[in-house]
């Protein structure tokens, strides 16, 4: 629960919350070298609050050059997607990335900008950290739960067909392999993490076999982390959970569709995607950490955008290159100005624009910089 004994303390708990993914080693801020790093801005919102991480990380001297790429206004027929080839090997080349809220144009023929670079990059974790924020109200004030998500296959594998007509088969494909490696990432991320229960949601009472087969994989790797409490739970009934307690739950791996859905569940808890960081994880410490938030055409270019996620996606993109005190520094400062109030939002229930709410997460950097 958020603590008692005022802002401070609260802030200090919070600092656990936005995670190390990776196994980069911590290292003073004067050892850093410089970090090149692919920046999609994205649509609509995007290129505002892109601008306003890039401002914060500026001022909290973290050494990150941006490779802006801008996603095609035709399809790449090298990737069926409006995603250029370019856009891929820009990723590949640096291994990290940050990406604003992308909008798939409307029409036939090719694949959506999202699936396209978790296929295409093998991005096959998706990771997302849901905290009750200091002194920021919702109707939960005790969560503290990450989601997991098989980001490649299952429902999502694009494999669907008209059989006669009206009536659509769509396919979901669950593999041993995909399922391991998802499995063995969120025993691994609970252990590197301090985290105590990996929980996997499935349908496997339903769906004997696909479902069957992920939890089989989940139980296989279990046993190769007697430290860590296993559980299993039917998705339905989890959800029952999530709304009613949602401190029961601690780490939650779960197959491509209900990640999706019960990760925004998770953070409609505390308040919103607006608040909510994302990472997608693949091999070999490749890592694309993505604001999941709508494009919010209605506000674009009107300044009132909220860039938490992506600046929290952010924070999550310099543990995970081993940043961790200039992330400590941009998080505490961005925890503290929503714990204050003055500076919020109009989602967060303020008045302030995008550029008043970065300005005074700015400020509160350079007075801790003088303190």
């Amino acid at each position: 629960m958020l603590c008692q004994t005022g802002i401070l303390p609260c802030l200090q708990q919070a600092a656990k919350f936005l995670p190390v993914i990776g196994s980069a080693a911590t290292r003073s801020m004067s050892s850093y070298q410089t970090v090149e790093a692919t920046l999609f801005p994205g649509d609509g919102i995007g290129p505002e609050i892109a601008e306003a991480v890039k401002q914060i990380f500026t001022a909290a001297k973290a050494p990150i050059v941006w490779d802006e790429q801008h996603i095609g206004k035709t399809v790449d027929e090298r990737t069926n997607s409006f995603v250029t080839r370019e856009n891929l090997d820009s990723v590949l080349k640096h291994r990290i990335g940050l990406k604003g809220p992308m909008t798939t144009p409307i029409g036939k023929g090719f694949r959506s900008l999202n699936l396209t670079l978790r296929k295409e990059l093998q991005l096959y974790a998706n990771v997302r950290p849901c905290f009750s924020l200091p002194g920021y109200k919702t109707k939960y004030d005790n969560v503290n739960l990450v989601t997991i998500r098989e980001n490649t296959e299952g429902e999502y594998s694009g494999l669907e067909h008209e059989v006669v007509k009206g009536v659509v088969e769509s396919l979901k494909v669950i593999t041993r392999g995909a399922s391991t490696r998802v499995a063995e990432y969120a025993f691994q991320y609970a252990r590197d993490n301090k985290r105590h229960t990996v929980t996997s949601l499935h349908k496997a009472n339903i769906m004997k076999k696909a479902d069957g087969l992920f939890i089989e994989c989940c139980r296989e790797v279990a046993e190769k982390y007697p430290d860590i409490e296993y559980k299993e739970e039917i998705v339905d009934n989890a959800c029952m959970q999530l709304v009613m307690d949602p401190s029961v739950f601690d780490v939650l791996v779960m197959p491509n569709l209900y990640g999706d859905i019960v990760s925004d569940l998770c953070a409609g808890l505390i308040g919103g995607l607006g608040l909510t960081p994302s990472a997608n994880v693949g091999a070999n410490g490749l890592a694309l950490m993505e604001a999941v938030h709508g494009t919010a055409p209605d506000i674009a270019g009107k300044n009132l955008a909220n860039p938490t996620a992506l600046l929290f996606s952010g924070v999550m993109m310099l543990r995970h290159l081993g940043m961790h005190d200039i992330a400590e520094n941009i998080q505490q400062a961005a925890l503290a100005v929503i714990a204050e109030g003055k500076y919020r939002t109009g989602d967060l229930g303020g008045k302030s624009t995008c550029s008043d709410y970065t300005k005074a997460i700015i400020d509160k950097l350079h007075s801790t910089d003088s303190d």
